[in-house]
């Protein structure tokens, strides 16, 4: 059962990829559409990794 949900998450991420991509390219609405919503989601896992890190490093002072 984890197997079929990583491989869903999978084909979500690499889906997104090629919405982002095709829509550089002047791809239709909808995949510009699920392209910002890619690049949207990219952001908010960036700036959480970067929140997480800089309150590790506080901490060791």
């Amino acid at each position: 059962m984890t197997e079929l949900v990583l491989s869903g998450f999978l084909v979500f991420i690499v889906g997104g990829c090629v919405c982002v991509v095709w829509a550089a390219r002047g791809g239709p609405r909808w995949v510009r559409a699920v392209a910002a919503i890619t690049l949207a989601a990219g952001e908010l896992v960036r700036r959480s990794g970067r929140s997480r890190r800089s309150s590790e490093s506080g901490s060791d002072d």
